[in-house]
């Protein structure tokens, strides 16, 4: 089977999973009434209390069975490991939202440290791991750069930073999602060519684990678009911390085995656009009272000044689209 079949039917199958599974995943989540409840300062959301929620195990499921049906090797297997983990500390947080029908779930000190925990030893494997190790690439260049005991804090940093930045995302329907889904088209390429290059170059080793994490790559891809077409606009429901976190771990992933980590804020140039709004917001009301957006992150701030959320999506879309294609000339792999 050559490489481009392997990774495109990963896609598909994942893509295929979640469509079957997700009237499914619905329907359980109706029945046990696992429904979003939207906090009070978010009036203008009201009307989607009550929208089922923890749909991100539709993607979840459907990306990891198919990273392991066509991965076959250690990246894919780890990178599933990695994202389901965060997908259950998520869950939790879902969970106890659920249960108490409240928005409060995991205390923020508990989902850190759960967080952090799983970003420690993902980032203690890249530095002992062969295909990885302690090199990045820096972008517009044809250099690797070894950053040695570094890697593991910027590693560290990472995944904390993006589980946290799809998660602030994830606040219109299908708004993190369609983001995720260019994300991972883009990386799906770039791992591909570097994966190309690999063989070229005579490594097969490297050439072999970028083969497998590709397959993850559009695994993921394939799960999420598989997902919108519950989630996207009217969404049917919501992927919760559940998906968020699991996706936000998964897009960490794909950058960091691919030594490509500086690349996240090209292709995820929308989730770091969240963070950023929200810590000047913060920042600049702690100093001066004031607020610099009508509300953070900046996809509500769009919504206050009238925009409708359909419109917002399609616009991050493009720019994560845009900034997708610069990532790939990025890497230095056309």
């Amino acid at each position: 089977m050559s490489e481009v079949l392997r990774i495109a039917l990963s896609g598909v199958t994942a893509l295929v999973i979640a469509a079957v599974i997700a009237p499914l995943v619905l329907r359980i989540a109706r029945r046990f009434k696992a429904g979003q409840t939207v906090l009070s300062y978010m009036e203008h959301h009201m009307s989607k209390s009550g929208t089922p929620t923890m749909g991100g195990w539709i993607f979840i499921i459907s990306a990891c069975a198919s990273a392991l049906i066509f991965g076959f090797g250690r990246p894919a297997q780890i990178a599933a490991a990695i994202m389901l983990s965060y997908a259950i500390v998520g869950f939790l947080d879902d969970f106890i939202k659920v249960k108490f029908k409240q928005n409060m779930g995991l205390r923020a000190y508990q989902k850190i440290i759960a967080q952090l925990g799983i970003a420690v030893l993902a980032a203690v494997f890249c530095y002992r791991a062969e295909f990885v190790g302690t090199a990045i690439h820096l972008p517009f260049s044809t250099r690797l750069y070894d950053i040695s005991f570094w890697v593991i804090p910027l590693v560290i940093f990472l995944f904390i930073a993006m589980t946290n930045a799809v998660n602030l995302t994830d606040g219109l329907d299908g708004l993190a999602g369609f983001t995720g889904a260019v994300y991972f088209a883009a990386f799906t390429v770039i791992i591909f060519l570097l994966q190309r290059d690999a063989a070229v170059s005579g490594d097969s080793v490297r050439a072999e684990a970028l083969l497998s994490l590709a397959v993850f790559s559009a695994s993921v891809l394939g799960g999420v678009l598989g997902f919108l077409l519950l989630n996207s606009y009217p969404a049917k429901i919501i992927m919760g911390d559940t998906g968020s976190l699991a996706l936000g771990g998964a897009a960490a992933t794909v950058a960091v085995f691919s030594r490509e980590p500086l690349l996240i804020a090209f292709a995820g140039i929308m989730y770091v656009v969240s963070c950023i709004s929200v810590i000047v917001q913060v920042s600049y009301y702690k100093l001066t009272k004031k607020r610099v957006f009508l509300m953070s992150p900046f996809h509500h701030h769009l919504e206050k000044k009238g925009w409708h959320e359909a419109k917002i999506t399609a616009v991050y879309v493009i720019v994560t689209a845009a900034f997708g294609l610069i990532s790939i000339l990025a890497a230095g792999v056309v």
